[in-house]
Parts: C-alpha cells; sequence; structure tokens
C-alpha cells in the first residue's frame, strides 16, 4: 500500500517522492523475479525492467532507503516468454531522468537489485570487460600495481614450443623450437587459438576503427598506460605481437599454439606441459590475413612510436593471403592428425570446412589496406550480396566483411557493378528483424528472435546482435536500432531469466564461479573480474561432468549454472568478451557524454 503526500508541497522540489507505509515496508524483500540492468542507465535512455508473475498492476522506482518512491508506472499485461516459460510483465521507467541509485519495487512481491541513472554508466563495464584481457595474458607476471588481489606469477613463458609432427616442414621439421610468447589465453585453458583470435581481435580493433576519440582517452592501467598508444590497442598489441610469432616462413599459419591436453585446475606458472604449434590450416591462414591487415591500418597512426610495425602487419597479410590461395581447402580435423601423429592433441578445435567466408573477409581486409582492387574482386562480394548473411561468429565470418566494407563505402567508387547502399541495406535487412523483436518480445531484447540463439556461448550471441544493431545505427542514425542494441546489454547485465549480471565483478546477482582455471585454481572468492560468462544453453553438454542435477531448468533461456564444472554454460572466452567490449564502448561513446 502506498500513501501520498503533499504533491504540492513535492511540485515546489520539482521531484514526486511517495513514501512506503510501515505496512509496505514489512512485505518488501529483495526479489529476483524483477529482471534488470543492474548496473544502470544513461539519464535519456531507454529504462526497462521485467516482472515476473505480477501481483499487481503498478511499479515503482524507489530509493536506496526503500522509503522513498521517485517514480510510479503501469506494468504490461503478463505474457509468455516461449524461451523461459515465464508469464512476464514490463515495467517501463524511461521518463524518469533524475541521476541517483534506485530499486525497482512491486507490491506484494519485493524490490530489485540497486541500479544507477547517470551518465557514462556503463564506463566502468566498458573498462571491465577490456582489462579482462589483461588477465587473460600469457607470458608475463600479474603485479599488484595492475592486477591487484588476482596478481600472479607469469606463465607460459612459450619461447621454446615444439613444432608438431602435423606443422612440419624441411626447414621446421617435428620438434624443431620456436618462440611464439605473448597472446591471450583463450578461454577457461591455458591455450592459444588463431582462428578464436581472429574474430576477437578484429572485434576489439574495430572499436579504434569506429570510435577512436572515445578509445584515444580510455585509461585501463596496464603496464603499458604511460606511453604514447591507446591502452586499447597496447592491450591489443599483446595479442597481435603473438599471432604475428604464429606464421610459417611460407606465409601458411599455425592453427593453435597448444598442450596436448588441457591442464587442470592449476594456475599458469604450474602448467608444465610441453607446448606445440600444429598443422597450418586455410581458416587459421586466412583470418591471420584479415586481422593483420586491419591492424596495419590501425597502427599506421602510430609509426613513430612502433616503427616497422604496420608494414611488418601488412606484408604478414598479404603473405598469408597468397598462402592461402595456393591452399584454398585445408581443413584442421583433430581426429585425423592424432591417427598420425604424436603426441594426440586434445584441446579445442575451432574446425571448419567451409572457407568462403574467410576468404571474403580476408580479402575485403586487404582491399581497404592496400587499396588495390584484385583483393576486391577475389572477395566475389557483389555476387554474394544476394545471398544470406547472418550475425558473426568465430566459424562464420563473412559478415565481418560487411562491416569493414559499410565503413570504407568510398573506396568503392572504381567498381561500377556494386551500388554501396546494396552493401548498407544488407546490414539494415539484417539488423531489422532483431529491431522488431525487441520491439514486440515479452523481454524487449533482440536476444530470443530465435530458439538457436541460445546455445554454447548465447551470451556473444546477445553481443553480437548488439554490434549489428549499432552498425545499422551508424549508418542510419536511427535511435531505435542504438535502443535495440542496449536492450541486450541490459539481457547482459541482468535482465534475462536466469536474473545473474553476466560480467564477473558486477551487478548485485554476481556470477561467482566462472569455469576457468585462474580463478578455480587462485584460492581467491571473489573471481578475476570483467569476463562474461557463456550463458544458458539448453543442450547442457556438461550434464555429466556436474555433479546432481545441477542445472535448474530446461528452458533455453533458463539453462544456466553458475559453477566452476559448467564448460557448456558458464566458460569465458576471448571471443564472447570481445562483442560485450564493443557493444559497451559503442554505448558510452554514442550515449555516455
Amino acid at each position: 500500500m502506498i500513501k501520498l503526500v503533499n504533491i504540492k508541497k513535492l511540485a515546489l522540489f520539482s521531484l514526486p517522492i511517495l513514501l512506503l507505509t510501515p505496512e509496505a515496508q514489512s512485505q518488501s524483500k529483495l526479489t529476483e523475479d524483477i529482471r534488470l540492468n543492474q548496473v544502470g542507465f544513461y539519464p535519456s535512455g531507454p529504462k526497462t525492467a521485467v516482472v515476473v508473475d505480477a501481483p499487481s498492476d503498478k511499479f515503482y522506482v524507489i530509493k536506496e532507503n526503500l522509503k522513498d518512491t521517485v517514480f510510479t508506472g503501469q506494468l504490461t499485461p503478463g505474457v509468455v516468454w516461449e524461451h523461459s516459460k515465464e508469464n512476464v510483465s514490463k515495467a517501463d521507467f524511461s521518463k524518469f531522468k533524475t541521476p541517483g541509485t534506485y530499486r525497482v519495487f512491486v507490491p506484494k512481491l519485493g524490490y530489485s537489485f540497486p541500479f544507477e541513472i547517470k551518465d557514462q554508466v556503463l564506463l566502468p563495464v566498458a573498462k571491465g570487460s577490456m582489462r579482462g584481457y589483461y588477465y587473460q595474458r600469457a607470458s608475463i607476471d600479474l603485479l599488484p600495481e595492475f592486477a591487484g588481489k588476482w596478481a600472479r606469477p607469469a606463465g607460459h613463458p612459450d619461447d621454446k614450443v615444439m613444432v608438431h609432427g602435423s606443422a612440419a616442414t624441411a626447414t621446421r621439421p617435428e620438434k624443431f623450437e620456436i618462440s611464439s610468447p605473448r597472446g591471450w589465453y583463450d578461454a577457461g585453458d591455458y591455450n592459444k587459438y588463431i582462428v578464436n583470435s581472429g574474430i576477437s581481435t578484429y572485434t576489439l580493433l574495430s572499436i579504434y576503427e569506429h570510435f577512436p576519440k572515445f578509445a584515444d582517452t580510455l585509461k585501463l592501467n596496464i603496464p603499458e598506460s604511460k606511453n604514447n598508444i591507446p591502452d586499447l590497442l597496447d592491450e591489443i598489441l599483446w595479442n597481435v605481437r603473438w599471432m604475428l610469432t604464429m606464421q610459417d616462413e611460407d606465409g601458411g599459419v599455425y592453427h593453435k599454439l597448444t598442450n596436448p591436453s588441457f591442464d587442470g585446475y592449476i594456475m599458469p606458472a604450474d602448467a608444465k606441459a610441453p607446448r606445440y604449434v600444429v598443422q597450418k590450416g586455410t581458416a587459421a591462414t586466412l583470418d591471420f590475413a584479415a586481422v593483420t591487415a586491419q591492424a596495419a591500418r590501425v597502427f599506421s597512426k602510430y609509426k613513430k612510436e612502433l616503427p616497422g610495425l604496420s608494414d611488418s602487419l601488412k606484408n604478414a597479410a598479404v603473405k598469408a593471403y597468397a598462402w592461402a590461395k595456393k591452399n584454398p581447402n585445408i581443413e584442421y580435423r583433430q581426429s585425423t592428425l592424432n591417427q598420425k601423429f604424436q603426441p594426440g592433441i586434445r584441446t579445442g578445435e575451432y574446425g571448419d570446412s567451409k572457407f568462403e567466408d574467410e576468404f571474403q573477409w580476408a580479402a575485403i581486409e586487404l582491399f581497404v589496406t592496400t587499396g588495390k582492387g584484385a583483393y576486391f574482386e577475389d572477395s566475389k562480394l557483389e555476387y554474394s550480396l544476394s545471398g544470406t548473411y547472418s550475425v558473426p561468429n568465430w566459424a562464420n565470418v563473412s559478415t565481418l566483411a560487411l562491416y569493414t566494407i559499410a565503413q570504407n563505402t568510398k573506396k568503392l567508387a572504381e567498381f561500377e557493378n556494386i551500388n554501396p547502399d546494396v552493401i548498407t541495406n544488407k546490414i539494415l535487412t539484417m539488423a531489422n528483424k532483431y529491431k522488431e523483436n525487441a520491439e514486440k518480445s515479452a523481454y524487449g531484447t533482440p536476444m530470443g528472435t530465435s530458439g538457436g540463439d541460445f546455445n554454447w556461448g548465447s551470451n556473444s550471441n546477445a553481443a553480437n546482435q548488439g554490434i549489428l544493431l549499432v552498425q545499422a545505427y551508424l549508418i542510419s542514425k536511427n535511435k531505435a536500432y542504438l535502443d535495440a542494441a542496449q536492450a541486450n546489454m541490459d539481457y547482459l547485465l541482468g535482465r534475462n531469466a536466469t536474473a545473474y549480471c553476466f560480467l564477473t565483478g558486477f551487478g548485485g546477482k554476481k556470477v561467482m564461479n566462472p569455469h576457468t582455471r585462474p580463478s578455480e585454481a587462485d584460492g581467491i572468492e571473489d573471481p578475476v573480474p570483467g569476463l562474461l560468462a557463456g550463458g544458458p544453453n539448453p543442450g547442457q553438454e556438461d550434464k555429466a561432468d556436474c555433479p546432481g542435477s545441477l542445472y535448474p531448468s530446461s528452458a533455453p533461456a533458463k539453462s544456466y549454472i553458475d559453477h566452476k564444472c559448467s564448460y557448456a554454460s558458464n566458460e569465458i572466452a576471448i571471443n564472447w568478451n570481445a562483442p560485450f567490449v564493443y557493444l559497451s564502448f559503442a554505448l558510452e561513446a554514442l550515449r555516455g557524454k
């Protein structure tokens, strides 16, 4: 029950305040059935919560003291969300713009986790998720002044890595040693994979290409922060320099640098298994070519600080692409290799059997970097635009070519047979279905447009959908695309059927037990911060490895457990973090003031 106070008197202060009666306060409790972004909202941006099985038709935005009400709203009628089997109502308080810390209260149900309304509300999230990569660094001590309580000794110097039999050549025979330090640990394990580094590094470099002024100013408190290069690029460079070491003398690129098998739950410095580079393949080589071509553009601004780097990157890209043209169909099949070579390799496969998308992406990146029309003709873009493009992932990268060319349409002037509008319209058409789903979905999010959105690493689908919507906004300046992108950020930070804020270190309902070896082995209660959990996955492929029946539901949107055993729903990965970082940077650059 709500008791009104003198509204005329309050009008003098231009802030409507209602007081919760003692009876209402006694009924109040924290509830996870009010789902919202647990970090917060921009004053002028959309603000929505979702209420499960609402016992009232009204909601209130209240101050942290749980007494003062600052906004009253009407809940929408309940609708069942097919992905969670819940009856949910929406609470829209977008009209409330006063900065502060608040909760949403629903009578007879309780109050939500707290959230903020303020400018730059996602800045800590943007910084935190990018700093997550610092914690993933191989070959370096993480010092207390940068890593805090998660400081640790260096692991995996990778200065004596053996060439696996599958990668042996006359000049680099089996067991030949190469030096391949730096790079990021890929996920919950300690191996380094070129294919997954491809889309991850591209996505992070694209932040700088799309929002350079914002990226220039961001400080991440990493060892390189005092140099004259943006911290974002310094962190990316840690991985790019490793990638360069993975190119063989003939231009081909090793698929991965790995142990024969996954390490146990130990710290990096305690992991002493021998390390190998394995077979060169078409996918890895083309992903490498695309990223190094893009990186050559980005780092060309820093020729004084990084002499020779941009040219080296461009040359590496050209050489890799030439190798792939000569070797257009070399697939990495781990089971086949293990029948021929020892030791057998049983770490992440990242296998791919179709390379048209990698060829197109690499060709477009090289075209934009070099200006050579032969690369554009190689891309066959004008012929493929009539086909199907989709939200990208590590195995499906053709849409990355669209993103790049959409930002560089002036370079198409010499090609009369292609209209740049066809490219941008392709992006808008893809984005429209996600924008429309956000407008009609029970949860108000693009996430869930298809049941297939919920799979292994589903949270990266939400973030990558957000990137697509940001591209549509950059093309059209239609705010509805940006609102839809923000809705998926709200999903990732708490407006979802699990009520978790999926970025470690943030939110009221935190992920505490991600499947990642350092957080499992370091003896620290809090997990390494800034890492995005994989998210709901109805496949539950780890069910046999998790004690008991830990999954709370088979419903796709609720199929998640915060347990270290859950590599299928609670692992972290660099390709899942990257789109989250991009989305948070984009929202801050475009809305954070």
